[in-house]
């Protein structure tokens, strides 16, 4: 298939996991893509994608990306927000560096991505793929702050839907369920997981290249009437 002809496309956090899986997806399927991430090693191993390294939590970093992905790609069709990070934080030890960290990257960084690409996205044809997480809706032990800051995602998303509409620009948040990337690597062996072993979802981790391709369903014509609802991809477990 070859949805994304012509189609120019940023991606943060497209140096690994969710993020390198949905960039390879994209260009495999013709789009031209801009991808962000902190790693720099990450980007260079990508090939043939344009690059930058920033930090999705400064502002600075996001509106400079924004206009050199514009910049180098001739303009700017859609975005998708990957970027993120995961913190085990159990209520007892939850810090203001844990929370403000963990809203920067995952709430702001987004939101400030969302504001810079809507000044060049086009009307009727614009699209935005904002990753959320199905913690978002769903209580998790240990991710008070994470979950917190992955449902301002989720509601954020929703809202932007309902206000970009007027322009046909569709905003949809796509929520995985556990995925095996570095992101959820480095969980304390000390804390309770009992209540994970009720929610396993049976078909067990999702690999990053199944997530890839429900985002790049959601940004593709094939979800043209999709706009201002969650796509949840969890694997069931929370049926």
């Amino acid at each position: 298939m070859n949805r994304f002809d012509g189609t120019r496309v940023l991606v943060t956090g497209g140096a690994s996991g969710i993020g390198r899986a949905t960039v390879l997806r994209l260009v495999s399927e013709g789009a031209a893509v801009f991808a962000v991430d902190l790693d720099a090693d990450g980007l260079a191993s990508l090939g043939g994608v344009h690059t930058r390294v920033a930090d999705v939590g400064s502002e600075k970093d996001v509106v400079d990306a924004v206009a050199a992905a514009v910049e180098v790609l001739g303009g700017l069709d859609v975005l998708v927000n990957v970027a993120g990070i995961h913190r085990t934080t159990p209520i007892d030890s939850l810090s203001v560096a844990d929370l403000t960290r963990l809203f920067e990257v995952n709430t702001v960084g987004p939101a400030l991505f969302c504001r810079e690409a809507l000044r060049h996205l086009p009307d009727g044809t614009g699209v935005i793929v904002n990753v959320t997480s199905s913690s978002a809706a769903h209580g998790n032990p240990y991710m008070t702050a994470y979950s917190a800051s992955k449902g301002a995602l989720l509601a954020f998303s929703l809202a932007l839907a309902a206000e970009v509409v007027h322009r046909g620009i569709r905003v949809v948040p796509v929520s995985p369920g556990t995925v095996a990337t570095p992101l959820i690597s480095g969980i304390p062996g000390d804390l309770d997981m009992s209540y994970y072993a009720r929610i396993r979802s049976l078909m067990g981790a999702a690999d990053p290249e199944q997530i890839a391709g429900v985002i790049a369903f959601a940004a593709s014509s094939d979800a043209a009437y999709v706009t201002g609802a969650e796509i949840r991809a969890d694997g069931g477990s929370h049926v």
